[in-house]
């Protein structure tokens, strides 16, 4: 092959390899959140990756490809199909598929991941995995309760201390009253108002204002058009906006005040009050609150809504403090499944953002040392003496610990510069006179990387051997044992 004619190694943008160490974090994250969905009672769902496009809601435009932020292409029967952009929509198709062999109500949790064809930024990318739990065919309100009990658990299961997030509801049935009052009512107007305040946590109320009035002019300049309402319009949006409190009885009072007399807005305001009194009987407290801010973005939700939001602080690429936001979120879509069956199935549930998740994990951890969670590496002093040294790692893979014979062929330094790479605990070295001295030498990679940082005399590095110790080959994976425990 000509040297022009090699491909170029690159990712498209928005897309991510995943290394070993965050491969092995995300999965623990996961199986922390899979383990608390199924103690409540929710069971495993797989649904493929490539869906037919209508089925994911999607509409065609004029052009030969579908956009509406899907990644689609054309099958082999000449119809659309697309990757998915959420767990949710192949879902309600699963049910409308299987209704009459599925118990009612159904309850399913799934993670996988999902794309959505949208421009790449910063911490915005094109693929990304979530892990959803949903309950399909129950109208109650207190399943809306349970989805936000839940959402908390799952966040604590995950390592999010109480006290460091909020589970923020709102009811879409709310906002359409105010809307109504204030006489907007045309769908399209709405969804605009919808997306204005979505966009709360990052504009301010200022930013929002412009949106719902002619339209917003950014600092490059470029100019997003507005919802149109008129100063007496937006008044009330913004003042339904501004009405969360910690205390949900008081959100309930001003809302009613709000919404008056429409009836589409006052089955909100009922069905938040549903909610509420659920919680007080699950006895979930001041993490979950009602804030009328929340609207969610995506078009289906059908009443209440709910964001869980880390509270915390961290600092922005400039250094500046701000809040982590959003890291989950869900609602109702009674509408869903009723697209392929034509009968209104009521369904309710919540997706966490597994990486964003991870992000504000590490964001929180930032200042402390990450863990040696690698496998001990056993060296290699004397090749003739392999399956000495593979009789070792299965030792200690017997025991538990993750363990593996180094396979190249480099120095005993080499090998010690791998292990720290592949961040082991523990690196095992026996040559000629451990082997005929019956013994191991053990080298604690945490605690020299400790004294690294603690020594600064050249000659007092050199002779320092306090984190490496010789023990009795029978004692190997009891002394291993001891280090990994931190003894």
């Amino acid at each position: 092959m000509a040297a022009d004619a090699r491909p170029k190694a690159r990712l498209p943008g928005g897309l991510a390899d995943v290394a070993a160490g965050d491969v092995e974090e995300r999965q623990a994250m996961l199986d922390a959140l899979l383990a608390t969905y199924r103690l409540h009672g929710f069971a495993p769902l797989e649904t493929p990756a490539v869906e037919y496009l209508d089925a994911l809601g999607k509409n065609l435009p004029d052009e030969d490809a579908p956009d509406q932020g899907v990644f689609a292409l054309r099958d082999d029967d000449e119809q659309w199909i697309a990757l998915r952009y959420d767990l949710t929509a192949p879902l309600a198709r699963y049910v409308a598929q299987h209704r009459q062999e599925l118990p009612t109500p159904f309850r399913r949790y799934q993670a996988g991941p999902v794309w959505r064809r949208e421009k790449p930024g910063p911490g915005r990318f094109r693929q990304f995995t979530q892990c959803d739990f949903d309950t399909v065919g129950s109208g109650s309100m207190a399943v809306d309760a349970e989805a936000c009990a839940l959402l908390g658990a799952s966040l604590e299961a995950a390592g999010i201390a109480p006290g460091d997030y909020e589970v923020r509801v709102n009811d879409r049935k709310v906002l359409n009253g105010v809307l109504a009052r204030a006489g907007v009512t045309e769908p399209d107007r709405q969804l605009e108002v919808l997306r204005a305040i979505d966009k709360l946590d990052r504009l301010g109320i200022d930013g929002v204002r412009q949106l719902l009035g002619e339209g917003r002019r950014d600092r490059s300049g470029d100019f997003t058009a507005g919802a149109g309402l008129r100063d007496d319009q937006a008044e009330p949006v913004l003042a339904f906006v501004a009405a969360g409190d910690p205390s949900r009885t008081a959100v309930l009072d001003t809302l009613a005040d709000l919404v008056g007399d429409d009836p589409t807005g006052r089955e909100g305001v009922e069905e938040l009050a549903a909610i509420a009194a659920a919680l007080d009987a699950m006895g979930v407290g001041p993490e979950v609150v009602f804030d009328p801010s929340v609207v969610r973005g995506l078009a289906y939700y059908t009443g209440p809504v709910f964001e869980a939001a880390l509270t915390f602080e961290t600092l922005d690429e400039k250094g500046r403090p701000r809040e982590f936001g959003s890291v989950a979120g869900g609602g109702r879509y009674d509408d869903l499944v009723q697209r392929f069956t034509g009968q209104a199935v009521p369904a309710c549930g919540a997706s966490v953002g597994v990486d964003r998740l991870l992000a504000a994990l590490r964001t929180r951890r930032a200042e402390v040392d990450a863990p040696a969670d690698g496998p001990v590496v056993v060296t290699v002093m004397d090749r003739d003496r392999l399956a000495d040294y593979h009789a070792m790692a299965a030792e200690l893979r017997s025991a538990g610990i993750r363990a593996e014979v180094y396979m190249g062929t480099q120095k005993l330094q080499k090998q010690l510069s791998y292990a720290d790479k592949r961040r082991a605990p523990v690196a095992v070295i026996a040559g000629e006179r451990e082997f005929d001295a019956g013994e191991v030498q053990l080298k604690d990679l945490v605690l020299g990387a400790e004294r690294s940082r603690e020594i600064t005399d050249r000659d007092e590095w050199r002779t320092d051997r306090t984190a490496q110790r010789s023990v009795g080959r029978s004692e190997l994976v009891g002394a291993v044992s001891e280090i990994l425990a931190g003894a």
